[in-house]
């Protein structure tokens, strides 16, 4: 009773939390939800304990109409049960059935409840499921009956955040990965899925001392069977618990010999740890560096298809290379002159077993003939990996592989996308702003060749980390600049999610502190045990996306001879006037503002935003000082796809005294905004408020929202035919037209 009464006491203090009841000392923020698993790990019999108090209290929420507890009370008990040692089936059924009663709930709590009902269905069948496939996927161990993989990559912008920090955060990284052996993973995995079947009538100590003494070569053998045990309960919806539990037993008699097979603990349950997962940590000093790295992800050195490739490793230095041909070997393809007559016996030995690319792609690239007429592309079959990319719903499969004439026709299994690689970003909104145009262009390459999007599951996910004392660049970017003003994008995400806003973004100050903390010998084990348990905990329950719009700008420069520069920004879009650089516009200037006050004159032209969501385009001249494009809301009931612009115009009024001249806020919504200098005097634009991408000596520049790749190919395909058509048509009406840039929080925008 003790031990209940003290657990209800921490999930209650979780909950008043939510409600802006912030605990009293400041550095416990944050660090509830964290304890709180902790001290379940210290004792992993009360974890049925903390399963129960969840379940009643979720059903409580329910009833009292106290949504805004349902989700975060939701991931806890996710997170506890992928964790517990062993879990009732009866406890497994009430969160069950308390998931089913979600679906009658709009967004985000259905998607949710459907979710988390399909996992707990699986693992109220085959028990240890869950961390069973966590723990495979993340340390990319081999099983053919869950071949998937996943890898977590931290980057990090160093102009934004101080060495001490960047050093820090490698340190723990590392340390988090040294104990993590894919032999100590597998004995996990074995260790977990016994006890989880068997509960207290399974010896855990007698097992690890059993596993530690064998070879990693029968390690890996009853590995493999248990694995195969438990995803054959898991995927059979019918299979009875009991003849899963009766598997495992056997497994287990098998392991131990059968006088140590009954001795069973007094002691109870113990703990299994769910070891952290792979992370990599990244400095982002380079723009494509995102992009070279999901490539090595999905082809690494070893398997690259290059023949150097098949027999020797390959050091760090040859990593360009193999990224080049790799890109190579996919472009050029399309280029080759083609001698084929068509014709069966023309056809040489030599073709019918073409030089293979290594890995599993052998059967999936050999050379399929149709008789006699070579046919081109339906353009259908090169769009379908595209819409995948984008995930747009209602999209058919590509069409039937081609069959060479005289053999038998064998289905090419599609690709899967067997690969997940979670992007965690480091730092304010000008690293997201990176993340944008990163993300943009990898877009455009998939778009001309594609090669990651069917391939890989791309997440995106965002901490935000603010040093007390910025560093050079944040000063020169915004002098006075606070928090929140660099932290748009978080304040958004945390007024939108609470659990969020509790989990998250508290580590803004956190890590900062914990990474200039003087070096103790208790230091290391604070920040591994936290820092990294949290990023691990976020990217494991964070899976449900907020999508904020890209937006386009085309730059246009005062030189005619100087190309129009277009880029990309997701947060802020801010211009101010330019000092004159020549004797006689400076004299002009001078002259000019004390005629007409300071500032120049802009011609504004922008598509006003009304609530029946029809263009209504309208224009403006006045004087001004500069402007401000927001596209991040101040209140999460605001549209995200609007931007929300600031315009400080110069009024001039004449009086007995003289001329005085007042600056005026003009506040405008539009999607679709073109700005020019009437007197051809420049101005500069600076984008995602980072002074790196700052354009100077500009006179106009157009405002849009970016718009997807695939659909622009698309459409420009569809063009071709139908010459005089305005609107979409075809496949383009099915296809997303702006690119959104996913984050991933807990629970989306909650309604």
């Amino acid at each position: 009773a003790e031990v209940e009464s003290d657990i209800l006491r921490r999930v209650r203090t979780l909950l008043r939390e939510l409600d802006g009841h912030h605990p009293s000392c400041q550095c416990d923020r944050g660090m509830l939800r964290w304890t709180l698993h902790k001290k379940i790990d210290q004792n992993p019999s009360n974890s049925s304990v903390l399963v129960r108090i969840l379940v009643k209290e979720l059903e409580r929420a329910e009833r009292g109409d106290f949504r805004h507890y349902i989700i975060p009370l939701l991931h806890t008990l996710m997170y506890t049960l992928i964790k517990a040692p062993c879990i009732s089936e009866e406890l497994c059924g009430r969160a069950y059935d308390f998931c089913k009663k979600l679906l009658t709930l709009p967004k985000p709590f259905c998607t949710i409840g459907l979710d988390y009902a399909t996992r707990l269905k699986v693992e109220s069948t085959a028990p240890g499921t869950l961390y069973q496939r966590m723990v495979i996927s993340e340390q990319s161990l081999k099983s053919d009956p869950y071949p998937y993989q996943e890898k977590i990559f931290i980057f990090a912008d160093p102009e934004l955040l101080s060495e001490a920090i960047c050093n820090a955060l490698l340190t723990d990284t590392e340390a988090a990965q040294v104990s993590q052996s894919p032999r100590a993973c597998m004995c996990h995995v074995i260790t977990h899925a016994l006890q989880a079947a068997l509960g207290e009538g399974c010896d855990l100590g007698g097992l690890k001392g059993r596993l530690q003494d064998m070879p990693t070569s029968e390690v890996e053998h009853w590995f493999q069977q248990v694995v195969v045990a438990v995803e054959c309960a898991g995927s059979e919806g019918s299979t009875a618990r009991g003849q899963h539990t009766a598997r495992l037993e056997e497994i287990y008699r098998a392991l131990l010999s059968s006088s140590q097979a009954g001795n069973a603990p007094v002691g109870g349950l113990q703990d299994t740890p769910l070891p952290n997962p792979t992370i990599s940590f990244h400095l982002w000093t380079e723009d494509d560096q995102l992009w070279k790295e999901l490539v090595l992800f999905i082809r690494p050195l070893s398997q690259s298809c290059e023949p150097d490739c098949l027999g020797r490793d390959l050091d760090s230095f040859e990593i360009q290379d193999i990224i080049s041909d790799c890109e190579c070997c996919e472009q050029t393809r399309f280029s080759v002159l083609s001698t084929d007559s068509g014709i069966e016996r023309d056809l040489l030995v030599a073709v019918e077993e073409p030089l293979a690319p290594c890995g599993a792609e052998t059967e999936q690239s050999r050379l399929h003939r149709r008789g006699g007429i070579k046919k081109k592309p339906s353009p259908l079959e090169s769009v379908a990996f595209l819409q995948a990319g984008c995930s747009s719903p209602g999209v058919k499969p590509p069409v039937k592989p081609q069959k060479r004439s005289g053999t038998p026709q064998s289905a090419a299994a599609p690709l899967q996308r067997l690969h997940t690689a979670r992007i965690v970003l480091l730092g304010d909104d000008r690293i997201l702003g990176r993340l944008a145009q990163a993300y943009h262009s990898l877009r455009k390459r998939e778009t001309r060749r594609v090669f990651l999007t069917p391939r890989l599951n791309l997440q995106f996910y965002y901490i935000p980390v603010v040093a007390g004392q910025p560093n050079t660049l944040a000063v020169v970017d915004h002098p006075s600049s606070s928090h929140e003003e660099l932290c748009e994008v978080a304040g958004y995400l945390g007024r939108a999610d609470p659990w969020y806003e509790s989990n998250i973004n508290t580590l803004c100050h956190v890590i900062p502190k914990l990474a200039t903390m003087p070096p103790s010998p208790s230091k290391h084990l604070v920040t591994d045990l936290f820092i990294t348990d949290v990023i691990a905990y976020y990217v494991r329950m964070g899976v449900q996306p907020v999508c904020f719009q890209v937006y386009a700008v085309k730059i246009f420069f005062n030189d005619p001879a100087q190309e129009p520069a277009e880029d990309v920004f997701l947060t802020e879009l801010c211009t101010q006037g330019q000092d004159s650089t020549s004797h006689r516009e400076l004299s002009v200037t001078k002259k000019k503002t004390t005629l007409d006050g300071p500032g120049i004159d802009l011609t504004v032209t922008y598509r006003k935003v009304v609530v029946s969501d029809r263009e209504k385009e309208l224009d403006m001249s006045l004087r001004s000082t500069g402007l401000v494009m927001k596209a991040i809301p101040s209140q999460e009931a605001e549209d995200l796809e609007c931007l929300n612009v600031t315009i400080t115009e110069i009024i001039r009024t004449s009086n007995l005294s003289g001329r005085s001249f007042s600056a005026v806020a003009n506040r405008l919504k539009t999607r679709t905004i073109t700005v020019r200098s009437t007197e051809q005097r420049p101005f500069t634009v600076c984008l995602d408020k980072d002074s790196r991408r700052t354009y100077r000596n500009v006179i106009s520049l157009e405002v849009s929202p970016c718009l997807e790749p695939s659909y622009c190919l698309q459409k420009t395909r569809t063009m071709k035919f139908s010459l005089h058509e305005t609107e979409d048509v075809g496949l383009v009406k099915y296809m997303p037209k702006s690119l959104l840039l996913p984050i991933n929080t807990f629970a989306g925008v909650m309604q």
